[in-house]
């Protein structure tokens, strides 16, 4: 029952800016990280940002000082504001969930299904 709602990928142009949000639901005994990956086709995915539950922030070096990661503990949210975008930051960006289940408090990953983040030159 476990799911997952991104929002705020879109169309912008070159050195603006977006806010993406990804919102977790379902039954879980606890989060342990929420992040942002990205991928492009013909690409691997790659790491963005991820957020533990504690506040520990990790971010990829090509978003450093550009890209911030936030999260709402209570609302089970992560967020991802993207400033002076690039072509290059072109991508379906997927909210990634690490978790472990109510049941068996059993270390589990879910992902988003992707929103599309389009940056024009």
């Amino acid at each position: 029952q476990v799911q997952l709602l991104e929002s705020g990928g879109g169309l912008v142009q070159a050195g603006g800016s977006l806010r993406l949000s990804c919102a977790a639901s379902g039954t879980m005994f606890g989060i342990n990280t929420m992040g942002w990956y990205r991928q492009v086709p013909g690409k691997q995915r790659e790491l963005v940002a991820t957020i533990t539950s504690g506040g520990s922030t990790n971010y990829a070096d090509y978003v450093k000082g550009r890209f911030t990661i936030s999260s709402n503990n209570a609302k089970k949210t992560v967020y991802l504001q993207m400033n002076s975008l690039e072509p290059e930051d072109t991508a379906v960006y997927y909210c990634n969930l690490n978790y472990l289940d109510a049941l068996w408090r059993r270390v589990r990953e879910y992902w988003g299904q992707g929103t599309q983040v389009t940056v024009s030159s």
